[in-house]
């Protein structure tokens, strides 16, 4: 890999970085918070980002098995609004939602065959080196599962929580799959608010705005999807050195989870992302509540 310098990182970064500077737009975040977020250091991101944020920030971390339940979505009735009622979605799905330190986590992928390569290439390029977004290419990949962790960075005097941030782990390989903050936005193109998912990278960020969908049998679906600027989607930021952020909508990736109750107080989830149309990966996820170590010890 070819090195650039403190500022720049590495080629193959700031080739990405530069594609969004001259296609994307200038975006003021005071106006447009919806695309705020941590932006990563050039060299890469990791298990240790958030606890590096909190440092940097003065704020203390919440982490790990402690008495604290932390959810990504701890108010689920805020998503209200003229297209979603939170009322029709069952009450296990809330539950994880707003309690998803308490639950463990497994996964499996499918790569469609002709983007198998592509996936490779990424993991090669990218997420390998970065430690972020490190999507399992083969079942192997998620074979001893994954860990979840949520974060909380407060601030110290008030008790109001900055960032959350869940954190996966590929026990099998030690890669980073995710590590994310979540939140809860408004975006100009929805009325209602949207799952904001940041995923810090070097200078900058992928975003995902995510609208929910409510369905009969009480599964939730949260999609990725819109047709221009300002719309649900992906969104990729770089910030520059003078604190500058051009944004790019990546309008050709698109994405849908729907998570549904499953047996014994379980939640699962189907995954599915698309490029331009086409379906290249399948990502399935079980979502179990942690056994309390009290009951291990009962039980044995």
């Amino acid at each position: 890999m070819i090195w650039l310098g403190e500022s720049r990182g590495y080629l193959t970064d700031h080739v990405t970085q530069r594609w969004v500077q001259l296609t994307g737009r200038p975006v003021d975040l005071g106006e447009h918070p919806w695309l705020a977020g941590p932006a990563g250091d050039v060299r890469g991101i990791g298990r240790e980002f958030f606890a590096e944020l909190a440092r940097r920030e003065g704020l203390e971390l919440h982490q790990g098995a402690d008495s604290r339940e932390r959810g990504l979505i701890p108010d689920f009735a805020a998503l209200a609004a003229p297209d979603f009622d939170p009322g029709r979605v069952h009450p296990a799905v809330v539950g994880f939602y707003a309690r998803t330190s308490a639950y463990e986590f497994d996964a499996w992928a499918e790569w469609r065959g002709a983007f198998r390569p592509f996936g490779r290439l990424l993991a090669h390029l990218f997420s390998r080196r970065l430690q972020q977004l490190n999507v399992p290419l083969s079942a192997l990949d998620t074979s001893r599962g994954v860990t979840s962790d949520v974060v909380q960075l407060v601030e110290p005097a008030t008790g109001r929580v900055r960032h959350t941030a869940w954190v996966r782990e590929l026990l099998g390989t030690g890669d980073v799959l995710y590590a994310g903050s979540y939140s809860l936005a408004a975006v100009p193109g929805r009325r209602g608010l949207c799952m904001k998912a940041v995923f810090p990278l070097p200078n900058g960020n992928a975003i995902v705005l995510l609208r929910p969908e409510a369905h009969p049998d009480g599964s939730l679906s949260l999609v990725s999807a819109g047709r221009r600027f300002g719309d649900p989607g992906f969104y990729f930021t770089v910030h520059d050195r003078r604190g500058r952020v051009r944004a790019r909508y990546v309008r050709a990736m698109q994405e849908r989870m729907r998570v549904y109750p499953a047996e014994h107080g379980a939640v699962r989830a189907d995954h599915v992302l698309t490029l331009w149309g086409a379906t290249f990966l399948r990502m399935h996820y079980r979502l179990r509540t942690r056994v309390p170590a009290a009951e291990v010890l009962a039980a044995s």
